[in-house]
């Protein structure tokens, strides 16, 4: 097994920090809890505020610090999208919370193309989070996850495939010698531990595999050497892998409340990226869903009673699924655009209840990223370009009673495009899709090329030696007196001993002696 541990060593601060917009990212941006200083990005450092300092002394070195209140609820919703946008590559995806994610790859090696090409992968789809990560692989799934927290600093996109921290295949000796100089600090507990361990001058991983088990686990507790036994893959090492959702829904609080829609647009897209994660998850697209605006309650007018007084809700319809984040967004804004705010907003929600399952539609033997944006009528028009109009031809149904003649092919004509496909409409249902159809089909959609002869038996047709039982009829259609081709036929809806309906036919008057009179047309199912 080849096991690959991601590590977001700023998860919590990237997670606020999507939430205020592209245009305030270069501006200082700390997260506090408890009062004290808990991350900071790279302009507040430079201002001198650091991890573990007082709020106050922190706004007194930079005044305009952003500060913002350390929620483990938007991690966790954050390393979930994470993990979602991995379930797309493999099915064993495990989170490692607070801030790491296990994902075993040796079943996708091949699927995607060997390492180096799943690695490229693996970045386009963690991109759209915006978060950093580190990340390292290993035979087992304990020492990835420690390679990959221990890394000192985040692969870029760019620099994928020259990790030195990747193993084309699972090398157990390279493993323990990796762990063997990982700092003991990677296993500690708690901080007591932590204090036992320098006492002690136990410095790295290779100083507790030295010491005795015996006296280790009087010290420790039996965890540590759990943890040591998992990580060199000694011991089984159980994991659950996660499952996606069937109905999506998250939620994110915004930095301060929105009064315009401009300001709704950050949280929205982290929505939005969000949601396109957890349908790659389940190998589908978005066709709808639904965006509630939680407003403050203090000046949200309240005229339906207090179920819902707060909340704006938003439904979204496409008029084909997609899984373009771009699109998405244009959508939203131009809907957000003409939607006026009732109150100032607080926090959002996204929730999506049917997502479109299966592949994007494809219309080009290889799938590439413009022919999924592609619709069907624009691929009918490039066929046309590159065929001939007459290449392309459509069903069309004829107005002439003989099942032979009731429909035929025609040419895709630019006035016939609306009528030769059925497009889904927005809160139309499949019973409305279905209603121009009668209720029982007496005839069947499969005609064979040219009517087969059956045999007959005290005046009842057979097939392969077997009698068949009429259940319905007769149909009578004649007709074609005018064109030559006088039809005059009784149909029958027929069932054999064992398989399908048939629909077959008795031609009138009867024939000749010795002439068939009964014939097969059609099969049904």
């Amino acid at each position: 097994m080849l096991w690959v541990g991601f590590h977001f060593p700023s998860l919590s601060l990237e997670a606020f920090s999507a939430l205020l917009g592209h245009e305030r990212a270069g501006e200082p941006i700390a997260l506090q809890a408890q009062h004290r200083i808990a991350a900071v990005n790279a302009a507040a450092a430079e201002g001198g505020v650091k991890a573990g300092m007082k709020r106050a002394t922190a706004l007194a070195l930079v005044p305009e610090l952003i500060l913002g209140t350390a929620d483990p609820l938007r991690d966790a919703e954050a390393l979930q999208a994470a993990a979602h946008a991995l379930l797309a590559f493999s099915p064993t995806v495990v989170p490692a919370p607070p801030h790491g994610l296990l994902i075993e790859v040796q079943a996708s090696l091949r699927c995607f193309g060997g390492l180096a090409r799943l690695w490229q992968r693996l970045a386009e789809a963690l991109a759209p989070l915006g978060h950093r990560w580190q990340r390292a692989s290993a035979p087992t799934a304990l020492g990835a996850l420690l390679l990959a927290r221990e890394a000192h600093q985040a692969d870029p996109p760019a620099a994928l495939t020259r990790s030195p921290l990747c193993l084309a295949e699972p090398a157990w000796d390279d493993l323990h010698q990796r762990l063997w100089r990982l700092p003991a600090a990677a296993l500690a507990t708690d901080a007591s531990a932590l204090a036992q361990f320098e006492a002690m001058g136990l410095r790295t991983l290779g100083d507790l595999r030295r010491q005795p088990r015996a006296g280790l686990a009087r010290r420790f507790g039996p965890e540590l050497l759990t943890m040591l036994d998992r990580a060199w893959g000694l011991v089984p090492d159980p994991l659950e892998p996660i499952a996606p959702p069937l109905r999506f829904l998250s939620h994110a609080d915004l930095w301060a409340r929105a009064d315009h829609t401009e300001a709704l647009l950050a949280g929205a897209q982290v929505l939005l990226a969000r949601l396109l994660a957890w349908a790659q998850a389940r190998h589908a697209r978005v066709q709808s869903f639904v965006l509630l605006l939680h407003h403050e309650s203090r000046l949200r007018a309240n005229s339906q009673g207090e179920a819902g007084a707060h909340v704006s809700r938003l439904e979204i319809m496409l008029a084909e699924p997609t899984g373009d984040a771009q699109h998405l967004h244009a959508v939203l804004r131009e809907r957000l655009a003409r939607e006026p705010l009732a109150a100032p907003v607080l926090s959002l929600s996204l929730a999506c209840d049917a997502p479109v399952l299966g592949p994007p539609p494809n219309g080009e033997l290889f799938p590439s990223q413009a022919g999924q944006r592609e619709g069907l009528l624009r691929l009918v028009e490039r066929l046309q370009a590159r065929l001939g109009p007459e290449a392309v031809q459509r069903l069309a149904v004829q107005a002439d009673h003989r099942p032979e003649r009731a429909n035929a092919r025609q040419s895709f004509t630019a006035p016939d495009k609306t009528a030769s496909f059925t497009f889904a409409t927005p809160g139309a249902t499949p019973n409305a899709t279905l209603s121009a159809l009668p209720a029982r089909l007496t005839r069947p959609a499969w005609l064979l090329a040219q009517p087969q002869p059956l045999m007959e038996r005290q005046a009842r047709p057979c097939l392969a030696g077997q009698p068949l039982h009429l259940l319905a009829g007769p149909e009578r259609i004649e007709t074609g007196w005018w064109d030559g081709d006088l039809v005059c036929r009784d149909y029958f809806i027929a069932q054999p001993a064992d398989g399908p309906l048939l629909w077959i036919y008795r031609v009138r008057p009867a024939p000749p002696q010795g002439e068939p009179g009964w014939f097969l047309h059609g099969r049904f199912g």
